[in-house]
């Protein structure tokens, strides 16, 4: 009895289990992989949208595409679609309280429109394998990043031909042209293999926490850059970059600044250092706060964001002054150039 019980659960467990998946070897060929989105050509189909979730597109049982839920109503929209595990690549902090909530795990794997590196595509391929589906992919709008994460689940989870994965990322989630290395990545990059990704130690956090100082400058100047586009366009979106969305950059400086703020390392720098990422870090968040409310129809908030963002750039420019310390002086390698072409 105690033997058919036994046998019985296994028979139970070898039927939940992922089975390994074989990925198509990389394109051959391809010097432009945008166009190489057309190899395969899909029925057209519309996204499903709502005032607090766009752009999502059922991809397969599996994996869904969209972009971020704003607020519980869309969280608690995504869980009745049977989500387990949302994937933000975003690198914003996602709610993971809210989505707890109801019943689903956040893991947050923030990356870049450049492309997804060699150690974004272990984490992202560990996820779909080991993590409990379906999946929700997004990243802010839902047309870049987020379908590139959710091409690398249709590789290793539902087994398509890159093709068709790079077909879906253009064809229907929209991802532009302006991004080849998210495409260059679907069509020729080494996808990591089952023994990979499972040798890979990592603990799949619903935050992604930069680890010292130095990151942290690296990856905000980037969010500046986007910031000095947006302040020079009055806070609207460059046409050469229609996808970068003011509150959501704000927000994100916001949380960089603060994450660095907390840091020990940087509790043990001098007194004008630590002055220096408490004012950025109440600074950021003043802007993200102007910003908010000048989307929500606030014209004044306007004149509130603008004033904040020149306090901020004040504030570096101090950072980078003959008094300043050696540890203020290696700032300027993360914001010098931004701020140094930004009006003030």
């Amino acid at each position: 009895m105690k033997s058919a019980l036994i046998l019985s659960l296994l028979i139970v467990l070898a039927a939940c289990a992922k089975e390994p998946v074989q990925v198509d070897a990389p394109m051959q060929g391809v010097e432009d992989p945008y166009a190489a989105a057309t190899e395969v050509l899909l029925d057209e189909r519309e996204p499903q949208e709502w005032s607090d979730l766009h752009n999502v597109y059922r991809l397969s049982d599996s994996i869904i595409s969209g972009g971020e839920p704003h607020g519980e109503e869309a969280l608690k929209r995504i869980s009745e679609m049977g989500v387990k595990t949302i994937l933000s690549v975003d690198g914003k902090v996602p709610d993971q309280e809210t989505a707890a909530k109801y019943g689903m795990r956040y893991v947050h794997v923030p990356i870049h429109y450049s492309g997804i590196s060699e150690d974004e595509l272990l984490r992202i391929s560990k996820v779909f394998r080991e993590m409990e589906g379906p999946f929700f992919v997004h990243c802010f709008h839902g047309k870049h990043r987020g379908p590139a994460g959710a091409a690398v689940g249709r590789l290793v989870l539902d087994g398509v031909s890159r093709g068709q994965a790079l077909a879906e990322m253009r064809q229907w989630c929209g991802t532009a042209a302006h991004y080849p290395g998210l495409y260059a990545v679907i069509a020729t990059g080494e996808i990591p293999s089952v023994e990979e990704s499972g040798a890979y130690d990592w603990e799949f956090p619903a935050e992604h926490r930069l680890s010292d100082f130095r990151e942290v400058m690296v990856d905000s100047a980037r969010t500046w850059d986007n910031l000095k586009l947006l302040y020079a366009n009055e806070w609207k979106p460059d046409p050469e970059h229609p996808d970068l969305d003011a509150v959501n950059e704000s927000e994100k400086i916001a949380q960089q600044m603060t994450q660095c703020a907390a840091m020990d390392s940087v509790k043990d720098k001098p007194q004008d250092f630590r002055d220096w990422m408490n004012e950025s870090s109440k600074g950021a968040h003043v802007l993200a706060e102007s910003l908010r409310g000048y989307s929500k129809g606030n014209a004044e908030a306007l004149d509130h964001a603008n004033a904040a963002f020149k306090k901020l750039v004040r504030t570096a420019k101090a950072a980078t002054a003959p008094t300043a310390t050696t540890d203020l002086h290696d700032v300027r390698q993360g914001f010098g150039p931004t701020h140094a072409t930004a009006r003030t």
